[in-house]
């Protein structure tokens, strides 16, 4: 029923415009294919949690896959019904965390390495989280377990000072951003990483090709920042979240190679090109929206149905966003690893946690003009309702009406398209329109 009405609400698939977009798409693969023949080689595989600092294997030259990219392929190779069928087939509780749960529910698939995507997932060697909620790290062990790898778990810690503006502090002031205290316990954690993936793999990490890797990243999201603020200041805008999602999470699990730095770089110039010709994603644009929470992987086509009807055009999502926010740190070489502590001990507390995330959600809106949010909050992920109530009421004490609804980023099973359709349109209508929004 759900696949029919897919069908019958606008287009299957979302129609994308920017040449980066497709770019990022193809190097994916072909990356993911040459990933394959190393591991196939005899190579240590890690796979990771997002949070996870990936710099240290980047600058050991150690392949990995980032858990929720994978989780995001596998959405938008329309494989994870399969997967979560199989995971309540084993006795699992169907509302197991989705996004983290893909690559455990696809390694129950015995048929994977046929028809899973793009040949299925290598079997990792090394698998790596953070005790960032209480059920990751135990998927993480199941799935560890099923592939025969080894589990590395690293810690977490939580803020005792909460700066209202972390965006400003963040590049640059980042030991007045965080508890000295916090600092010190990452760059301890990550000395233990170093430790345990050189005594595993057997190669050697060297501190200037960290300090190589963070340079390139601070380059890439430096591009990111240029695309953001280009979209918040140009009306209509040259492109929408079907672009710049794509175009930026695919990249962002490449982030610290040239090929990111690069890809980063054309995707500005691309949308720069956009502006200066004149040329808009929807010509006939009224109202901007911002999308909040984790990309909608397995129906992108969903954001484009608003804009012909409505003018209603989805300009902002955290991708591009955090990119230029969230990454980028100055003094590198002065000390590479309190620099990467310093990126990501607090991605949690800018994502997930009020008011670091709704402070800077309001920032954003209201840099962006935005007319309405459309917020997306799973409901089997405690990190994702990342304090939805403050958010909305934040948001809608500065007068930019929210509409709050339930959906998981990766699974289709419970996705209704048309339903999911008429409550943004009811929102268009009730809250934007006849609020008074233009």
């Amino acid at each position: 029923m759900h696949n029919e009405v897919k069908q019958n609400m606008g287009p299957a698939r979302a129609q994308k415009s920017l040449k980066a977009t497709a770019t990022a798409a193809a190097y994916q693969k072909e990356w993911f294919e040459g990933l394959k023949k190393r591991v196939e080689s005899g190579e240590d595989f890690g796979y990771l949690n997002a949070d996870v600092p990936m710099e240290i294997l980047r600058a050991m030259d150690i392949p990995f896959v980032v858990n929720q990219w994978w989780a995001a392929i596998c959405a938008a190779k329309r494989m994870t019904p399969k997967y979560y069928a199989l995971l309540n087939e084993a006795g699992y509780r169907d509302d197991l965390c989705s996004y983290c749960a893909t690559a455990f529910a696809e390694s129950l698939d015995p048929d994977d390495r046929i028809s899973g995507p793009w040949g299925g997932l290598p079997d990792p060697t090394i698998a790596i989280t953070r005790l960032t909620c209480d059920c990751q790290s135990k998927i993480f062990e199941l799935f560890a377990k099923n592939h025969g790898a080894e589990l590395f778990v690293m810690e977490n810690t939580v803020p005792r000072k909460v700066p209202l503006n972390w965006w400003e502090l963040a590049p640059e002031r980042w030991e007045e951003l965080y508890d000295t205290d916090r600092l010190d316990a990452a760059v301890e954690d990550l000395k233990a990483l170093i430790n345990y993936l050189e005594t595993k793999t057997g190669k050697l990490f060297d501190i200037n090709k960290l300090i190589e890797v963070m340079d390139l990243i601070n380059e890439q999201e430096s591009w990111y920042k240029k695309a953001r603020d280009l979209i918040a200041e140009t009306s209509p805008a040259p492109v929408t979240v079907v672009d710049t999602i794509n175009a930026v999470m695919q990249a962002q699990w490449q982030r610290g190679t040239p090929w990111a730095a690069a890809h980063a770089k054309s995707l500005y110039e691309e949308i720069k090109s956009f502006v200066d010709e004149g040329r808009s994603a929807v010509k006939n644009e009224r109202f901007r929206l911002m999308w909040l929470g984790r990309g909608l992987w397995h129906d992108f086509a969903f954001y484009q149905n608003f804009q012909d009807k409505y003018g209603a055009v989805f300009v902002w999502s955290m991708y591009l966003a955090m990119g230029a926010d969230a990454y980028i740190r100055g003094n590198v070489s002065k000390d590479p690893l309190r620099a990467l502590a310093a990126r990501y001990i607090g991605m949690e507390d800018f994502l997930h946690m009020p008011p670091w995330n709704s402070g800077w959600f309001l920032n954003e809106a209201r840099r962006n003009r935005i007319d309405g949010v459309v917020y997306m909050v799973p409901e089997n992920c405690m990190q994702a309702v990342e304090g939805s109530y403050f958010t909305k009421k934040a948001l809608e004490e500065a007068g930019i009406p929210v509409l709050i609804f339930k959906a998981d980023p990766v699974d289709a099973r419970k996705w209704n398209r048309e339903t999911m359709t008429g409550l943004v349109e009811d929102f268009i209508e009730t809250r934007i329109i006849m609020g008074g929004k233009k």
